[in-house]
């Protein structure tokens, strides 16, 4: 039977597998929500394409400073 060791397998590709999978995941709900708020007030309300452009925009702007990275503190 073999013997178990454990961690000695380098999980570099995985972990940077795993944080690709978070950074799309996240930019994409962020490019998701801004299109459906420019869709739902351009077509679903009497505001117009203008204001739905601007809500999406201010939404966009609003998501990328607090979805973007934060520097780590040690």
């Amino acid at each position: 039977m073999a013997d178990y060791h454990r961690g000695e397998m380098d999980i570099q590709e995985q972990a940077s597998t795993f944080h690709a999978f978070n950074q799309m995941t996240k930019w994409g709900s962020l490019a998701l929500s801004a299109a459906l708020t420019a869709l739902v007030l351009w077509f679903c309300t009497s505001a117009g394409f203008m204001a739905g452009l601007i809500a999406a925009v201010v939404v966009a702007v609003a998501g990328f400073f607090f979805l973007k990275e934060k520097p780590q503190q040690r």
